[in-house]
């Protein structure tokens, strides 16, 4: 009797044992995982960003910051800070970091701004809004990522409110906006969105040929209606739904 116990206490010590060392393993990992995640945000930031044009200090300063791994699906995250689109469902894709990058950059937000982001998407951009100190508002036409977007938000801890509907009307019930961006093609600039921002405010988006490339375009809304057009570097978004394409 005394022998079996002894065997029941000692197999007993060594489950807990073997509990603990896969408890702590498990634990290193993840560890091990968040230092590479910081690390590759800090080498996308250098190389994808510093390197070419990007130098507004408070963007690449939120560009290492955000977790863009958390915004793609699982199957993904590896890929989560190279330099190129990655899909995220649904037919839609979550922009490279660079081009989110230069369209933050070109839109030029400043704290406590109210900006309308067109295309929710899986949240990164809204979350990059946020984190420039933005009042974040985003329309997302899939009711699937609206959603999931808005609950990957909220678990994150980003200011932002998501609503389902189509971007083409723009968020009439919190405007004006001193800036809107457009995260899809648009072969045309809708004129709800121009009669949503204030005087004096911005409008980023890719305009031109949906099915193929774009040209993202800054448009400066002046006094008494007039418009100031700006053009950059050729790109290439799956194009704005709804309205957008009647």
């Amino acid at each position: 009797m005394s022998r079996l116990k002894d065997r029941t206490c000692n197999l007993s010590i060594l489950h807990v044992f073997k509990i603990v060392l896969i408890a702590v393993t498990i634990g290193s990992v993840n560890c091990a995982w968040a230092e590479d995640w910081a690390k590759l945000r800090e080498n996308m930031v250098k190389k994808q960003m510093k390197a070419r044009d990007i130098t507004d200090a408070e963007v690449l300063r939120v560009m290492g910051e955000v977790p863009r791994h958390l915004f793609v699906p699982k199957h993904a995250q590896r890929y989560s800070y190279s330099d190129r689109p990655l899909p995220i469902g649904e037919g839609q894709t979550i922009s490279q970091p660079y081009i989110v990058a230069l369209m933050s950059q070109l839109l030029d937000v400043k704290r406590g701004m109210k900006v309308l982001e067109i295309g929710t998407g899986s949240g990164y951009q809204a979350a990059v809004l946020s984190a420039l100190g933005a009042q974040t508002y985003s329309v997302e036409i899939i009711p699937k990522l609206s959603v999931q977007a808005e609950g990957r938000l909220k678990k994150l801890g980003y200011a932002a409110e998501v609503k389902n509907a189509d971007g083409y009307y723009g968020w009439k019930e919190y405007a004006p906006f001193d800036r809107i961006i457009i995260t899809a093609a648009a072969n045309h600039i809708p004129r709800p969105l121009l009669d949503q921002i204030k005087p004096g405010g911005k409008l980023i988006l890719p305009l031109g040929n949906t099915q193929y490339y774009q040209t993202l375009t800054s448009v400066h809304i002046k006094e008494y209606g007039k418009t100031d057009v700006s053009y950059y570097s050729y790109v290439s978004f799956v194009p704005m739904t709804g309205e957008m394409q009647k």
